[in-house]
């Protein structure tokens, strides 16, 4: 079983200009056109069972649209509920996204302009807890804002000290570009992250122009120094698609040097448990 745990689409009439003006300012190339029928051909044609769709909400007036919006997850779609840190009925509208039958939401400090470890997040992480809600935060830098931190390491070593434990997911291997403090701070507490857009090397788009340097992502020998110091069993797959080609993100977790138990683990099992599917 393959379910990718970081995935996006936007609806048909929006995609397109969406994904454009995303695909400029990163000057990456998007692997789907953004839209939920471009997801799902994905998804078939390299064999994913499953995907969990993330939405994001970049201002508290668009939380309750979003989430009402959202379509009833099944097996092979999983919508997880977007909520934001200035949206003030919050504990609310958690129990409304859990009653909309959503296993999780997801929060973008960086677009949010709020760090992971302000008070505004910590009542939303309690809350969410208590339901049983996974969380999945951007960690780390983002391609789209250079230079701009909101959820470092040590910032998701501090939720972890003020909530306790609880189901949190750091996606892009804990913190994008930030890998070396992932190990330090994060390797002891019980923070699962994901692969997202953090292995291999970063596809430009034809148009724009990089630093060959700057394309690289985790190698395999850093991924590598990831299993043993989290082990297997906390490491999600997933491709933040529309950006990340599929099949590349999958054959670099089936050419890891590891075993099969723990490939399967990676690509699917962990999902499943966590998601209790």
């Amino acid at each position: 079983m393959i379910i990718d745990m970081h995935t996006h689409i936007f609806p048909d009439s929006m995609a397109a200009k969406v994904i454009d003006k995303l695909s400029r300012t990163s000057r990456t190339k998007n692997f789907t056109d953004g839209t939920i029928n471009g997801l799902k051909n994905s998804m078939k044609i390299f064999n994913v069972d499953c995907s969990v769709i993330l939405p994001v909400a970049t201002n508290f007036h668009q939380v309750e649209k979003i989430n009402s919006s959202s379509k009833f997850s099944n097996h092979e779609l999983i919508y997880f509920g977007a909520i934001h840190p200035d949206y003030e009925n919050f504990s609310e509208e958690l129990l409304r996204i859990k009653n909309l039958g959503c296993k999780g939401i997801k929060i973008h400090p960086i677009y949010q302009d709020t760090d992971v470890d302000d008070i505004k997040y910590l009542r939303i992480f309690e809350r969410a807890a208590e339901l049983d809600l996974i969380v999945v935060t951007h960690a780390g830098l983002d391609i789209g804002f250079p230079g701009i931190m909101r959820c470092s390491p040590k910032m998701l070593r501090n939720v972890i000290k003020k909530i306790g434990d609880f189901k949190f997911i750091a996606a892009h291997m804990g913190g994008w570009k930030n890998w070396d403090e992932v190990l330090e701070n994060l390797a002891d507490t019980k923070i699962f992250i994901d692969t997202s857009f953090s292995t291999g090397k970063i596809i430009p788009r034809d148009d724009c122009r990089w630093n060959d340097e700057d394309l690289n992502l985790l190698s395999e020998e850093k991924f590598m120094k990831f299993i043993k110091i989290f082990g297997a069993d906390r490491i999600l797959f997933g491709t933040d698609s529309p950006w990340t080609s599929l099949f590349d993100s999958i054959q670099f977790i089936k050419n890891l040097p590891i075993s099969g138990i723990d490939i399967k683990k990676i690509l699917g099992e962990n999902a499943k448990n966590l998601l209790k599917i």
